[in-house]
């Protein structure tokens, strides 16, 4: 889970005797021009960076600033327009934080203290994001209970509860509440709460092996007291866990395990539990207690049973039954007893949730089961005292109370089981992780001097790792020694094993195939390629698709129909529903809906509406309408609507990460499958992104080779990727090698640069248009045209129709000037991706109309768009402009989606519908992509908007299912269908199906885990033969 951006951290500014490395970190503002003498501040002053919104032009930039410095106490202020950002220095004696923020806010725009760049262990001062587990929600009503809860307590900011993996996530403020009070806060509202994890890593939970005796616990907590850093401990005698809250300023997790290790001479062997694994762990504890539950009610409600149904039919026995023993017959008495025992035993409960929900105002399904199982139960046993009394024997009907408990317990168990298999996305991620690495100890001259096994979730950026053929990779990092194939397929989806050789990069959770690497870690914990896929699919299966409001509106229509459906029976007459949210409803609309089938049912049949033939034997009016309104309550729950859309969303986006499409939310799920439009961007996209140098013209009299070693040196600079496509071709030109051969000169720019390129002074790159520098006190261009026509420079006739031979074959042509004369062009070709033709025409046999956008000139782009199949074309877009394109085709409401390779695409990703960054297999945390396609293959796209109609149509199903049964069942368990059909619905049997109506439900969704990625050749209707 990835720590909150929204933190504060005050920190003292460097004084003159510190590292100058650490005042680079501090400096983030490039703008400054006195950035460096910014940081030089006196002593005892405090230094805070702001967010600044709404600032447009440099007179708001001057503004915040004036405002800034006439606070007393402020020592200097300085403003980035650009980077929204303003660092302030000033007097903390005389100025809080709070104060900056005011008078930024005063000046009319909007203000966020921000944390400084820290490094490991730095300890957050703001919001914490802390998620946790919670136990006992049962309906979408849980879900709004808990979470209007959270959002009430003083200092949460946020809070979101997802209902299919019983988890919620808040945001808040460590000063103002802690954990343990959210915590409370859960469980007084009638559910189980507890930590998972924090984006404070201030806590870790160690298994501890080799504890045996008293004597061995009170040595644990000896050396923990003694240790630096530990602020609070506690070990549990039962999992044999220890968890620690420690000062990651002081004391590291892996010198904190290091160090109760070497306190105890070895005699205690620790592990690091992960939230992950502990999570799963609880799910199978959950499912676990649920079966033992179900099968103790099970245990005893079939004896309940077999004395109702089976014992009158067996002389001898029922006979016995008959005895009677003291008030009451035998019979009486083991039904008591037994029911008794389901009722306040097993379903304590209930009775604990109900009663916890109704302390704080809210209502949930506990509380429809609680209500019903204790009218059967009470008036059962009212029945038998009044006989008691006075010797007048009704019937009594514990087993409806014993039956409807087993039922609803069968079906949480089944519920818990199937909604456990929603998850195995995250639980198969979290598996690729290995679970430890071996560390390697350098010497001062980086000889290897001590390797030993460490767990892997205590490795530390840096540290050096050794990784055997046929292993996990442990962490992110860059190859220092050695060479292998590595199988990435279960992160990027790409089944080709890829080449690691010296400086390459590696993804933790892959499999390096054959040879021994070390590799040095970078990315570690929450930072790391693999934890962010966990984190993005953890996120989707958190958010709520907007369909999910749909289901208050179907459950509010299904309950409109069910009294329409009773009102032509004769015994109900309504005459409106206030349309509310289910959460503040539901309950009341239930328990409304039995009393009027109560009264409906005992007023008709004292007012002879009906023949008292219909009446159980020795039974009466009540009793007979009864049980028509407990069936009512029981069976009126609206647990399969609430689970009808998180459980296919999960599943959904968990189906999709497996094949290497990363969802980041059920909102993007669901406009995916509305998609009119996708426009794709050109380069690195559509093509290869693979730039190579096919021809270089020069038109002067200048050394072919002079020439290419000018533009390299031009280009050097540049991050462009025709920029690199120049150089590689200027290296192999000068240095007459094989691309093969090159890797040394490539491996080792400075050299290789201070050997053969130019000096080059006043480098400027231009967005869309090329290069511009000066060389031996001339000016060389290298771009575009505009580039070209900007400068003054005119393009001869002849270098025109080259230049347009050029792009009428899909290759883009780039001019270079030198001294302000046109000297030469170069071709760049970029291939196309072989998928890129059939995707389009996939796309359209969809119904998706495709539309390309490139900066690139419109020759290039048509003949590119020709070859691919696109009609729209926009081509000579700068990069701030593919917005505009994307902005002018949803004017008409159409769902637009943008696919781009998430380099200079951010702002078009971020105002289209649906953002699609590509290839971004390294690069998981595109805030703007709403997807991300792991894999550098178009055919994703074509997956992302299938597995979106499949879900979406899922869910309908879904919700008509849910829907058609609560408008059968209510009035089928209210007995309108009685009087002509005879149909009943005992209430255990409609506690049945209440609990089978939600496992179909997640069943149904559990179908999309056997979703296949569609076919080319299926959706083209080819025919292979």
């Amino acid at each position: 889970m990835a720590p909150s951006s929204k933190n504060l951290q005050l920190t003292k500014v460097a004084g003159a005797g510190e590292d100058s490395g650490d005042l680079e970190d501090v400096r983030l503002l490039d703008s400054y021009e006195d950035g460096d003498s910014f940081n030089k501040i006196e002593e005892g002053m405090r230094k805070v960076q702001v967010r600044v919104t709404g600032m447009t032009c440099a007179a708001c930039s001057n503004s915040v600033e004036s405002a800034l410095n006439s606070v007393n106490g402020v020592v200097r202020a300085s403003v980035a327009l650009l980077q929204n950002r303003a660092d302030v220095a000033f007097d903390p004696n005389l100025v809080k934080d709070e104060d900056i923020k005011n008078a930024i806010e005063d000046a009319g725009f909007e203000a966020e203290i921000l944390p400084e760049p820290g490094t490991f262990g730095t300890k957050p001062h703001g919001s914490l994001v802390g998620q946790f587990t919670i136990g006992g929600m049962t309906c979408a009503a849980c879900v709004n209970s808990v979470e209007g809860i959270l959002r009430d307590l003083p200092g949460v900011k946020r809070a979101v509860v997802a209902l299919a993996t019983s988890l919620g996530e808040v945001e808040y403020d460590p000063t103002v509440i802690s954990k343990d009070d959210i915590v409370n806060a859960i469980e007084d509202a009638g559910f189980e709460g507890s930590l998972v994890q924090s984006s404070e890593q201030d806590k870790i939970i160690l298994g501890v092996a080799g504890i045996y005796t008293e004597m061995d616990v009170q040595i644990l907590e000896g050396i923990l007291s003694h240790l630096k850093g530990v602020r609070q401990f506690r070990f549990d005698k039962l999992t044999r866990e220890v968890d620690v809250l420690f000062d990651p300023e002081v004391v590291s997790s892996r010198s904190l395990v290091d160090g109760i290790e070497a306190g105890s001479n070895g005699q205690f062997k620790l592990n690091v539990k992960s939230p992950y694994a502990r999570m799963t762990s609880k799910d199978v504890a959950e499912a676990s207690n649920m079966l033992r539950l179900f099968t103790t009610s099970l245990f005893l409600s079939i004896p309940v049973f077999l004395i109702r149904v089976v014992c009158p039919h067996i002389p001898r026995v029922y006979s016995l039954l008959l005895w009677r023993c003291g008030p009451f017959q035998m019979g009486d008495w083991l039904k008591w007893v037994l029911v008794s025992l389901v009722q306040f035993v097993v379903g304590k409960r209930f009775y604990i949730a109900a009663a916890r929900a109704l302390r704080n105002g809210s209502t949930n399904m506990d509380v429809l089961v609680a209500l019903g199982t204790s009218a059967s139960y009470f008036y059962s046993v009212c029945a038998l005292l009044y006989g008691a009394v006075t010797g007048f024997w009704s019937p009594t009907y514990f087993e409806t109370s014993a039956m409807l408990i087993t039922f609803v317990l069968l079906g949480k168990y089944l519920e818990c089981l199937a909604k456990g298999k929603t998850s195995d996305a995250i639980k198969k991620l979290v598996e690729l992780a290995p679970a430890t690495a071996v560390l390697l100890t350098k010497d001062k001259g980086g000889k290897c001097i001590e390797e030993r096994e460490i767990d892997a979730l205590l490795i530390q950026s840096g540290d050096t790792l050794k990784v055997l053929p046929g292993t996990k990779v442990p962490a992110d990092g860059v190859v220092g020694w050695g060479s292998s194939y590595v199988n990435e397929s279960m992160v990027t989806g790409e089944s080709v094993p890829v080449l690691k050789e010296v400086d390459s990069s590696v993804i933790g959770g892959t499999i390096n195939l054959h040879g021994a690497l070390h590799i040095q870690a970078t990315k570690v914990g929450g930072d790391a390629v693999l934890s962010q896929i966990i984190s993005l699919v953890e996120t989707a299966q958190m958010s709520k698709a907007p369909i999910q409001k749909f289901a208050d509106f179907v459950y509010i229509c299904s309950l409109l129909l069910g009294l329409l459906s009773m009102a032509g029976g004769g015994f109900i007459q309504s005459k409106a529903i206030v349309q509310m949210t289910v959460a503040s409803i539901f309950v009341p609309t239930v328990v409304g809906l039995a009393l009027l089938t109560l009264l409906g049912w005992y007023i008709g049949g004292v007012l002879g509406s009906y023949p008292k033939q219909w009446l159980p034997e020795h039974g009466n009016y009540f009793v007979f309408a009864l049980m028509f309104s407990i069936s009512v309550v029981v069976i009126a729950c609206p647990c399969a609507l609430g689970l009808a859309t998180p459980t296919a969303v999960m599943v959904a986006t968990g189906v999709g990460a497996n094949n290497g499409v990363l969802i980041k939310g059920g909102d993007a799920l669901e406009r995916a499958q509305k998609i009119k439009y996708v426009i794709f961007d050109k380069t690195g996209t559509l093509t290869q992104g693979k730039a190579t140098v096919t021809t270089a013209k020069v038109f002067t009299g200048m050394d072919r080779g002079e020439f290419l070693r000018l533009v390299a040196s031009a280009e050097a600079s540049s991050e462009h990727p025709l920029a690199k496509a120049i150089m590689d071709y200027a290296r192999h030109f000068h240095f007459f090698d094989e691309p093969s051969a090159t890797k040394d000169a490539q491996n080792n720019n400075k050299e290789t640069n201070s050997g053969w390129l130019f000096d080059v002074s006043e480098f400027s790159a231009l967005p869309g248009q090329g290069v511009h520098c000066f060389i031996s006190g001339k000016c060389v261009l290298v771009g575009n045209r505009k580039l070209m026509t900007e400068s003054g420079i005119t393009i001869p006739t002849h270098v025109e129709d080259f230049l347009v031979e050029l792009e009428e074959s899909a290759k883009t042509g780039v001019l270079v000037a030198y001294d302000y004369n046109l000297i030469g062009v170069l071709g760049v070709a970029d291939p196309l991706k072989r998928e890129a033709a059939v995707v389009v025409e996939g796309l359209g046999k969809m119904n998706v109309r495709t539309v390309m956008v490139t900066g690139d000139n419109w020759r290039t782009a048509r003949a590119v768009a020709r070859e691919v199949g696109i009609q729209d074309v926009m081509a000579e877009v700068m990069p701030a402009g593919k917005a505009d394109v994307v902005r002018s085709f949803q004017k008409d409401g159409s769902i637009v989606a943008m696919v781009g390779d998430g380099i200079n695409d951010s702002p078009a990703l971020a105002a289209a519908d649906v953002g699609m960054a590509i290839g971004a297999g390294t690069d998981i945390a595109i805030e703007a992509a709403d997807y991300v396609l792991m894999r550098n293959n178009l055919e994703d796209v074509i997956t992302a908007i299938d597995l979106s109609r499949k879900t979406f149509a899922r869910i309908r199903l879904n919700y008509v299912f849910a829907m058609a049964y609560n408008v059968v069942a209510i009035p089928i368990a209210a007995g309108v269908f009685f009087p002509s059909l005879g149909i009943m619905l005992p209430p255990w049997a409609a506690g049945a199906c209440m609990a089978l109506s939600s496992v179909s439900v997640v069943c149904s969704s559990l179908l999309l885990r056997r979703y296949k990625k569609p076919r080319l050749t299926t959706i083209l209707e080819i025919t292979v033969e």
